[in-house]
């Protein structure tokens, strides 16, 4: 199995969000994702977005809409999100009773499933629900909440997983969510993450599209090397 391209996914949160449209815009061509968090002031103490506004921006941009359900009961809201054109519903283990259930039926939707992993989980109790999905989301930050500095110890989950998707043969994306930056992504790439959320590193940059290039060009570097 060979070794995927990284992955960027631009995350609006760190947008304008009178101007998502045009902010979305601003990274085609250059973002593989676009990362749409959605918080629902229960599961996380903060309020964004819902389904209305992903319907409206799926239809102003082509790039494939990577959603992050970090809300209270995902079983019922995440297969709209499949319904609606998401590229990637992920949710959160913390929030879900079944996760392999609804991971069946974000893909009988149509969309990839995805299973969130916050700052304080242990990952080990749910390696072995790895097979059913197709990304691992791990939080390199608390939930909740934009602009918050990196955590390196978060990246010992990343080897983790990484190690046992290779020992499963797992066609797995495992993504980083959390203080991702020129700074941080190539620690990140050489834990064994391929698809990278970043927020304010593009979002503040005077040519976001150049600077999801440039976040792309260091992990490959870094997932390049033995």
């Amino acid at each position: 199995m060979s070794a995927p391209s990284p992955v960027v996914a631009p995350s609006i949160l760190a947008a304008d969000f009178a101007r998502l449209a045009e902010e979305a815009r601003a990274v085609e061509g250059a973002a593989d994702w676009l990362h749409v968090d959605v918080m629902d002031n229960h599961f996380v103490p903060n309020l964004t977005i819902g389904l209305p506004v992903v319907q409206s921006l799926r239809a102003a941009t082509t790039i494939p809409f990577d959603v992050h359900l970090m809300i209270e009961d995902p079983r019922r809201w995440a297969p709209g999100y499949a319904d609606a054109g998401a590229y990637n519903v992920t949710f959160h283990v913390e929030a879900s009773d079944d996760p392999v259930s609804l991971a069946k039926d974000l893909r009988a939707a149509g969309a990839k499933a995805g299973l969130a992993i916050d700052r304080d989980t242990s990952i080990e109790p749910y390696l072995d629900l790895l097979p059913s999905f197709d990304t691992l989301l791990i939080m390199t930050i608390k939930a909740g909440f934009g602009g918050q500095k990196f955590l390196p110890a978060m990246l010992d989950k990343v080897a983790a997983a990484r190690r046992h998707a290779r020992a499963g043969h797992l066609e797995l994306r495992i993504e980083v969510d959390g203080g991702i930056a020129e700074e941080t992504i190539a620690q990140a790439a050489e834990a064994g993450a391929d698809a990278f959320v970043a927020g304010t590193a593009v979002y503040s940059a005077q040519d976001p599209a150049e600077a999801v290039r440039k976040l792309r060009g260091i992990a490959a570097r870094a997932m390049a090397e033995p």
